[in-house]
C-alpha cells in the first residue's frame, strides 16, 4: 500500500525516478577531514546529481577545505522532496541539490531555505536565483539526439522546425523509430511540455507529428539513450543534454543537437536548509560553488554547464548564449514553476497532449475539419 502511495505521489507531482538515479541512490561519497587540521567540521550534502557528475566538484572543494569531513548522498528527486514534505527534515542535510525545479522552488517558497549572506550569492545572476535562498548552479540544455546515419538519408536536424518537417515528410520510414518522454509519467517530460506549450505556437503540431510516427514514450533520458545506441531508435527528442554528452563520448554514432530555433535549459537548484546541522560549513561550500573557480570546475570537468558570467569558454552559459543568443530559453526560476504543481492544470495539459498525439492523420490536401483542427 505504501509503495503504491509513493508511486502515485511521484506521478501526480511529475517526479522522475530514473534507473540511473535509482541504481545510485544508496551510493555515498565520503571525504574525511585531513589528519592534523584544527577545528574539523562536518558537511553533509543530499543531491539528485549522479555521483560521477558531482565528484570532481566535491573533490576540488575538499582539496581546498581539508578540515571539513564531507559526505555526499545521491538521492532521487522524490527522495529529496519527501525529506521535507514528510515533516522529517533530514538532520544530515546541510546542502540540498535537485534537478526537480518546481519542487525545489516550492520548498524554498514554503520557508525551508535559509538566506545566504555571501558576496558571491549577492552577485549571482538574478535569472539564476530566487531571493538569496535558492540558486541555479548548472546550465543544462535540453537536446535532440539522432543517429548520424540518419543524416545520410534525410539531412541533419538543427531545429524543432526541421524535426517537424522530417517527421511529417518521412512518416512511414520513421514509424516506431522515434522516442521521447511520456509527460504523464516523467517529471522532466511534463515540465518540458509545459514550457514548450508556452514558447512555441507550433508545439502541438510537433506533438501530433510525434504521434504520427508512433513515437515510443518512455520515462527517462537513459532509456532514450540506450535505445538510440542499440539502433532501435533513429531520433530522440528532448533529452537532458548533460547525460547525453557523457553517453555520446562512448557512442560516436550519435549526434547531439541544441536546437537553433529555441532550446530549453534546465538548472539544478541548491539551497541551505534551515534545519542544517552545519550551516557554517554549508556556507563555505556555497561560497565555493558560486565562485568563479568552483564554476570553472563545473564547466571544465563535468558536462553540467556553468552559470558564472565571468566564464566564457566551452561548458559555460556565456558560450552557449554567444552561439544561440535569444534561442536559449532557461526555465524561469520564479512563481510560474508552481503552476506545474497544480493538479487541474496538469490534467488539462495532459488531456490536450494525448488528444494531439493521437490525432487522426489528415492528408496534406484535405482541409482540417473542426474535429482535427488544433
Amino acid at each position: 500500500m505504501m509503495l503504491r502511495l509513493l508511486l502515485a505521489l511521484s506521478v501526480m507531482l511529475g517526479l522522475e525516478l530514473s534507473p540511473l538515479h535509482a541504481a545510485q541512490a544508496a551510493q555515498l561519497l565520503h571525504y574525511p577531514a585531513q589528519q592534523g587540521t584544527v577545528d574539523n567540521s562536518q558537511l553533509d550534502i543530499s543531491g539528485a546529481v549522479d555521483t560521477p557528475l558531482i565528484a570532481p566538484v566535491l573533490e576540488d572543494f575538499h582539496r581546498l577545505n581539508p578540515d571539513i569531513a564531507l559526505t555526499y548522498r545521491n538521492l532521487t528527486t522524490l527522495e529529496v522532496y519527501r525529506t521535507f514534505i514528510d515533516g522529517n527534515e533530514n538532520p544530515q542535510s546541510d546542502v540540498v541539490m535537485s534537478s526537480a525545479m518546481p519542487w525545489q522552488y516550492q520548498l524554498a517558497n514554503n520557508g525551508y531555505a535559509r538566506p545566504l549572506e555571501l558576496d558571491n550569492a549577492e552577485r549571482w545572476p538574478t535569472w539564476a536565483r530566487w531571493r538569496q535562498e535558492l540558486f541555479g548552479i548548472t546550465f543544462e540544455p535540453v537536446v535532440i539526439v539522432y543517429r548520424k546515419a540518419l543524416a545520410d538519408h534525410y539531412g541533419k536536424i538543427n531545429s524543432h522546425a526541421e524535426l517537424l518537417s522530417l517527421l511529417e515528410r518521412e512518416r512511414e520510414a520513421l514509424r516506431g523509430r522515434v522516442v521521447t518522454y511520456d509527460p504523464a509519467r516523467s517529471g522532466a517530460g511534463y515540465t518540458y511540455a509545459v514550457e514548450e506549450a508556452r514558447l512555441s505556437p507550433r508545439y502541438w503540431e510537433l506533438v501530433a507529428a510525434l504521434g504520427g510516427v508512433e513515437a515510443d514514450l518512455v520515462g527517462t533520458t537513459q532509456e532514450m539513450l540506450d535505445g538510440l545506441a542499440e539502433g532501435r531508435y533513429l531520433i530522440g527528442y528532448n533529452l537532458l543534454g548533460s547525460y547525453a554528452h557523457g553517453f555520446a563520448e562512448e557512442h560516436p554514432e550519435l549526434e547531439i543537437v541544441i536546437p537553433s530555433d529555441y532550446a530549453l535549459v534546465m538548472q539544478r537548484l541548491a539551497f541551505l536548509p534551515r534545519s542544517a546541522d552545519n550551516p557554517e560549513a554549508a556556507r563555505r561550500f556555497f561560497d565555493y560553488l558560486l565562485s568563479e573557480h568552483g564554476q570553472r570546475v563545473i564547466s571544465e570537468q563535468t558536462p553540467l554547464g556553468a552559470v558564472h558570467p565571468a566564464l566564457e569558454g566551452p561548458g559555460s552559459a556565456s558560450a552557449l548564449r554567444a552561439q544561440l543568443g535569444e534561442a536559449l530559453r532557461p526555465i524561469r526560476l520564479g512563481p510560474g514553476l508552481l503552476a506545474t504543481l497544480d493538479k487541474l492544470k496538469r490534467e488539462a495539459l495532459l488531456a490536450r497532449w494525448n488528444r494531439e498525439f493521437h490525432r487522426p492523420s489528415t492528408p496534406a490536401d484535405t482541409p482540417l475539419s473542426e474535429e482535427t483542427a488544433p
